[in-house]
Formats: C-alpha cells, sequence, structure tokens
C-alpha cells in the first residue's frame, strides 16, 4: 500500500459525478468540457499541432541486464559489453514518430561495469539512458518510490548522464536551485512543460535536509509548478504520476480522487501514470485525457503474471483551437517476451520466444511472418486484455479513445 492509498476517501459523490460526464472535448483548461461539439473547437487558422508518445515503467532487472550482455556478444555494439538496444527496438518505429516522447526511468543506475543491484533497492546500468534516446525519447519522469534507492549521490550521477546523452529529465534535482526549474520544451513551436511527481519510498525517505531533490505527490505543489511553468511561458503543461495500487488494473480510489483534483483545480493538459506495473484505463475527466497507468514499458519481474509484461504507448495528438487545445487520445499495446525457462542441457520448446524483448503488439499481429500459432495467441491476449483495461472507465464512447494507426 502506498502512502497516497491510506488517504481517506471523501470525493466519491463528486467524482461519480464527474466520471458519469464522456466529453469529446479539449483538454485545455480555457475550454469546456464539450467544446469538440461546438464551434469554438474548430482548427484555429495556421493553428499549431504536435503529438506526444507516452509509456510506462522502464525497470531494469537483472535478467534484462543478461539479455543485454548477450546482445552486445552478437552485435559488438553497446558500452561495456551492454547493449540493450535489441531489447526496445521493436518501439522504435513508434516512439521515433512522436514530437515529443516522454518515459519513465524508474530507478537510478550506476556505472558502466556495475556493480548493478535489482529488487529492492535498484541501481542499473546507464547503458539503458543510451538505449532510450536511440529510439526516440526525448524526456522522462524521474519521481518513484526508487528515486532515492542509493541517496543524492546516485540520483545526481543518473541525472548528469541524462544531460551527457541529451535526454531530459524531471521530477528529482542534485541542487536546491536545480529543484526550482522546470523541465520546457518546445515542441513544433509549442513551449510544452513536463512535470514530474510520486508517492515516496517508506524503504528510502529522503532525509529532512535533502526533501527537495526529489518531487513528493501533492495538489498544492502541483498548482504551484504548474503556474511558475505558464509564468515561464509554458503553453501546454503535462504531468506524469508514479501512483496507485501496484498490480491492480483498476485505479485506487486516492488515484480517482487526486485525478478529479488535478482536472478540476488546476489547468493541466495531461495526466500520464504509472507505477502499477499493469495497465489501468484512460479516461477524459473534466475535460482533460488522464491515463491511469501505462503498464511496464520494459521489465522482467521474478514472478511474470503476463499481465506485468503487457504495456501500452499513449499517443495524444494536440491541436490548437479557436478555445485552446483539443487532444485526441490513442493507444498501442506493447509485451515484452520472455523466453521460457529450461533446465541446463535442455532445449526450449519448438517456436518459442528465444530472447527477451518488447514488442508493438499490432505490428507483430499484422505481419506474423513465420510466427508459431502458440506465439500469435499471446499476442492477441495481449491486445484483447489491455483494451479492456484500457477502456473500462468509459473512454471509446464520446470521447474517441482509440487504437493508434501508424499508417495514418
Amino acid at each position: 500500500m502506498t502512502f497516497w492509498d491510506c488517504l481517506p476517501p471523501g470525493r466519491a459523490l463528486a467524482l461519480a459525478a464527474a466520471t458519469a460526464v464522456l466529453t469529446a472535448g479539449c483538454a485545455s483548461p480555457s475550454s469546456s468540457s464539450d467544446s469538440s461539439n461546438s464551434s469554438d473547437s474548430r482548427s484555429k487558422p495556421g493553428g499549431r499541432a504536435f503529438t506526444v508518445a507516452a509509456a510506462g515503467d522502464v525497470l531494469i532487472h537483472p535478467e534484462l541486464v543478461e539479455q543485454a550482455a548477450k546482445d552486445a556478444e552478437k552485435s559488438g555494439k553497446g558500452a561495456a559489453g551492454l547493449d540493450f538496444g535489441p531489447l526496445l527496438a521493436g518501439v522504435k518505429p513508434v516512439i521515433s514518430k512522436a514530437d515529443l516522447a516522454i518515459c519513465h526511468m524508474e530507478t537510478p543506475v550506476g556505472k558502466p561495469t556495475g556493480p548493478f543491484e535489482g529488487y529492492p533497492e535498484f541501481l542499473v546500468p546507464p547503458q539503458i539512458l543510451t538505449a532510450l534516446k536511440e529510439v526516440g525519447y526525448d524526456t522522462c519522469s524521474t519521481a518513484s518510490n526508487h528515486t532515492y534507492d542509493h541517496g543524492l549521490k546516485a540520483l545526481r550521477h543518473t541525472l548528469d548522464t541524462m544531460d551527457g546523452i541529451g535526454l531530459g529529465h524531471s521530477g528529482s534535482a542534485r541542487t536546491r536551485e536545480e529543484a526550482k526549474k522546470i523541465n520546457i520544451r518546445e515542441v513544433k513551436g509549442v513551449k510544452v512543460a513536463h512535470l514530474s511527481y510520486s508517492w515516496e519510498s517508506f524503504l528510502n525517505p529522503t532525509p529532512q535536509k535533502e526533501r527537495w531533490a526529489f518531487n513528493r505527490m501533492s495538489t498544492e505543489k502541483i498548482k504551484e509548478s504548474e503556474e511558475r511553468a505558464r509564468k515561464q511561458g509554458a503553453e501546454v503543461v503535462i504531468l506524469s504520476l508514479h501512483w496507485g495500487l501496484e498490480h491492480y488494473n483498476e485505479p485506487s480510489v486516492p488515484q480517482l480522487e487526486l485525478a478529479e483534483r488535478i482536472t478540476g483545480e488546476t489547468g493541466i493538459d495531461l495526466v500520464v501514470g504509472h507505477h502499477a506495473h499493469v495497465v489501468q484505463p484512460i479516461q477524459k475527466l473534466n475535460g482533460t485525457w488522464v491515463a491511469y497507468g501505462l503498464g511496464n514499458q520494459v521489465a522482467r519481474h521474478s514472478s511474470p503474471t503476463g499481465l506485468t509484461e503487457e504495456g501500452v504507448i499513449g499517443w495524444f495528438e494536440f491541436r490548437e483551437t479557436d478555445s485552446g487545445w483539443e487532444v485526441a487520445a490513442r493507444h498501442r499495446t506493447t509485451l515484452v517476451d520472455i523466453p521460457p525457462e529450461v533446465e541446463a542441457g535442455e532445449k526450449p520448446p519448438e517456436g518459442a520466444v528465444g530472447d527477451h524483448r518488447l514488442v508493438d503488439v499490432r505490428q507483430v499481429l499484422d505481419h506474423p511472418g513465420g510466427l508459431s500459432e502458440a506465439r500469435l495467441a499471446r499476442y492477441r491476449l495481449a491486445l484483447d486484455r489491455t483494451h479492456g483495461f484500457l477502456y473500462n472507465r468509459g473512454a471509446p464512447g464520446g470521447d474517441g479513445l482509440a487504437e493508434l494507426d501508424l499508417k495514418n
């Protein structure tokens, strides 16, 4: 149970009323929730537009480090004997197509040669950051319950490494001064701010004297950050939240309550969630899209559940209108292929997965090649199941949530 799941309920009636109102309008606070059905939501002459791709947790377990070593031997690429490129290559056509791609870097990174650690106190290879940059990610949220697993030194090293390869970040800071800064990027002529907040780990809380180094979840702090972003010229503000209960496909009551407050009391244009490690719904609430949980982008839990291998890339199309920004929401299902465990000397079943790979499920189903029926059945299950979870709060109705078609 997280800090936020310990909060008392108190807005159930308001939430029920809000979720009953399905809108197809824009996600800008300056627009009414049903503005897409009015003339005010027509495209502005010469109006700007851009796309955002966002995905769930990047959680590098030891098995994925072993896979990167195996791939480096084959490719001769990577650094210090680790190549994460083949692991992530399957999503490059989607991520690289977005005008702004946002990942969630769950953990601190160590030195290229290690030592590395898995759960519960992660320290992962910095080579994963290079691979994220190469598939097309522009910036990452870094606020999570694992941000402070190895203290301020590892946090600083992580952000230094990200800066070194040109990968943006939001949610943690190396200095008190940096903590006040807002991550604002220009995307196709639009100034877009990215904020990142999380609940804090009870295992490794930040010391009182270093509380500035980590963005703890708070509606008031989010409001203050958005206000500063707007004063600095941000025209769109995107918020990443590390929240909810792990392994639950439905958002918790505190998640729903916080979503209601954020969409009702702030001008945030898009909310992107992670931490549950499984896919949760995408819903338009008070005119703003909320992706409660996008599952894992890439992970290999010690006890895979099937659900923890499934994830979603959220795809959001921003279009300037006479009254603000209209946002259309799309999605693309992903799956982490996991090789079967076999005893030493034994061969895996014929047609089985050979390597850990992050797969664009729709791409594979549309171009199956010679894959076995068992493999294809697994991909179809992932597609159907993630669709069910995503749509569980009514988004495919008037709100228009749909699968992303890369052909368009």
